[in-house]
């Protein structure tokens, strides 16, 4: 079988043409549209990240290939109405990194909670007084988890290690694993009237766009801790930020912020060194205002980027090709659209 991979770093090339080594490989940094798209002609399948655009006019250039694999969850970046009708499969990586993400939102939680990157940033200075920087414990605070998937449950799952309590809204409950980690289900408003810490784990799409609002917020206690590893646009930044400039909200712990458009869901890769380039350059400067704010803790966008979830990305990826080559389709994302 012939293979184009898109979007792959130098580094990553002699791994992948280890594990598919009866395969013939062809590998591009950049990544693929229509004006590149003839690059993988004559190429069986295409692997490809969330900066492709993988669309009917780059399909129809590239007409022997029968198979994407992305290398995400995300596949909007992808013509799956197109593939559908063309008998193209399309495959990605459902599950990668839950508890990666999970670990990564307690490392916000606590760097809020006992004020690590205040005392960092003085440190910086010269300055070693421990003024203003008296944090709390998160023994028997009460987290309020917004979506219990795969990333969700992980959370709760570290968070009863603590001793915390936890909330949870989703609107889809599963009292039975409810009852097996000790969390309560309640409403949206609930949670958020009850948190001590707001933690946000949903995809985002257009029922959960500013499903953090202004209104939302308010309905928060005075002095909670908003953290959002989920997506930007699920937050409303100037509502956010409105509450942080009032007090109202003590601190905000943010892996993604608003408007940053070409980072699909589960926007985990190869080649990551763009991701946070991209990142760093457009987005974080149209956020400035709310992200030099000392009470705000702000990664960007690196929630995902642990060695293992970037292994089990590629590891999955090659099992979906070797499937496929074998005639067999694994992580078919059509089963779940």
């Amino acid at each position: 079988m012939r293979i184009a991979f898109f979007e792959v770093s130098k580094g990553d090339e002699g791994y992948l043409k280890n594990c598919l080594k009866e395969h013939e490989c062809l590998f591009f940094e950049e990544s693929l549209n229509a004006s590149n798209a003839a690059l993988a002609d004559g190429c069986d399948a295409v692997s490809v990240f969330i900066y492709s655009q993988v669309t009917a006019e780059a399909l129809g250039r590239m007409p022997s290939v029968k198979c994407i694999a992305t290398r995400s969850t995300g596949f909007d970046h992808i013509d799956t109405e197109y593939c559908q009708q063309h008998a193209i499969s399309v495959v990605n990586v459902p599950y990668y990194g839950e508890n990666t993400v999970a670990e990564h939102t307690f490392a916000l939680i606590l760097s809020l909670s006992r004020n690590v990157h205040k005392s960092y940033a003085r440190g910086l200075k010269g300055d070693y007084s421990i003024d203003g920087l008296k944090g709390f414990d998160l023994k028997d605070k009460t987290l309020g988890v917004i979506g219990t998937g795969h990333i969700g449950l992980h959370v709760i799952r570290i968070a009863k290690g603590f001793g915390m309590h936890v909330l949870a809204f989703d609107v889809k409950k599963d009292t039975f694993i409810s009852e097996v980690l000790h969390f309560k289900y309640a409403s949206l408003d609930e949670v958020l009237a009850n948190a001590d810490i707001v933690t946000v784990h949903v995809p985002y799409n257009e029922h959960t766009h500013h499903l953090i609002d202004r209104n939302h917020i308010r309905m928060m206690k005075k002095g909670a801790l908003l953290i959002n590893t989920a997506r930007g646009g699920i937050v409303e930044t100037e509502a956010l930020e409105e509450a942080l400039e009032e007090g109202f909200l003590s601190g905000a712990g943010l892996d993604v912020v608003e408007g940053e458009n070409s980072i699909k869901e589960e926007s985990q890769h190869v080649n990551t060194k763009k991701c946070c380039d991209q990142v760093e350059a457009g987005h974080v400067e149209r956020n400035t205002p709310l992200l030099s704010r000392d009470n705000v803790v702000f990664t960007p966008h690196i929630g995902f980027y642990s060695e293992e979830a970037i292994k089990r990305i590629i590891d999955t990826t090659v099992a979906n090709l070797i499937a496929f080559s074998s005639g067999k389709i694994e992580n078919r994302v059509a089963e779940r659209v």
